[in-house]
């Protein structure tokens, strides 16, 4: 319990997050696929990286050692980004195309860090473009296809529209204390469902994701941000049990609803750092 309370006041007192995200907009330019297809994409140098730098800590929060990484595997990690930006996506199935978007999303982003490492938090990395732009999510960092692409446009005009998976915001990690594991191996098109499912397990069971004082449920603001992805309101506490260990559903069956003050949402922008 003492080191729930902590976490949470760790989280508390962090930089306040904005109060809403971007709407789930469908750019239907992605909407091609071949469902025949049998074009695979090579994800073995991001599996690599993974396997190598990424650490998890005593909390239990898996973090980057950014400051480890040498100049030669900064090289392949912009190598296999330019190869994904090479693939013709539209020839692929829904599978390899989940998986490419997602290793794509979680990719970039580590680049972004690497480029501007040391830096506190992604949210200092304010390259998006317009007057009141935080962050680097809306600036366009890559061609797919031939078309310029950013993170935002991955997250919320292709990966949510297409795949109306709230699992997802489990997957795509924003290099944050508070969000959800950057998982250890890339994703393919055999194994994504099973590691959506093993990050939806490990982020609701982690206090920065779910945690019950009293009778008081605190979340992860990602639940406030996305609540249409997860169902609404009434539907994040049967998402939540779903996911949740004995514990912590005992805990959750005694919880009566979400409520939705101050002190209900928890997240942290920390840089997850392995130094």
């Amino acid at each position: 319990m003492v080191r729930i309370v902590l976490l949470l006041a760790v989280a508390l007192l962090a930089p306040s997050p904005s109060t809403a995200a971007p709407k789930a907009e469908l750019w239907a330019r992605w909407l091609a696929h071949d469902p025949a297809s049998t074009l695979a994409v090579d994800h073995g140098a991001w599996d690599r990286f993974l396997q190598i730098y990424l650490v998890e800590s005593a909390d239990k929060v898996n973090r980057v050692a950014y400051g480890r990484v040498g100049a030669e595997d900064k090289q392949a990690l912009a190598d296999y980004i330019a190869g994904l930006a090479a693939v013709p996506v539209g020839r692929l199935n829904r599978h390899s195309q989940l998986a490419f978007w997602i290793n794509l999303y979680n990719a970039l982003t580590i680049k972004l860090i690497l480029d501007h490492y040391p830096v506190k938090s992604i949210q200092d990395i304010d390259i998006s473009p317009g007057l009141f732009s935080d962050g680097p999510w809306g600036r366009k960092l890559i061609e797919v296809e031939g078309v310029a692409v950013s993170l935002d446009d991955i997250e919320h005009r292709i990966l949510r529209p297409i795949w109306n998976d709230p699992r997802l915001h489990y997957v795509l990690n924003c290099a944050s204390i508070g969000c959800p594991q950057l998982q250890r191996t890339a994703f393919t098109p055999n194994n994504a469902d099973t590691l959506m499912e093993e990050a939806a397990r490990q982020y609701v069971n982690h206090p920065r994701g779910v945690a019950v004082l009293y009778d008081r449920v605190v979340l992860s603001s990602i639940y406030k941000w996305y609540a249409t992805d997860f169902g609404g309101d009434d539907a994040i506490l049967g998402h939540l049990k779903r996911y949740a260990e004995p514990l912590l559903r005992a805990k959750l069956d005694d919880v009566r609803g979400i409520a939705h003050d101050l002190y209900a949402w928890i997240y942290d922008w920390t840089l997850n750092d392995a130094r």
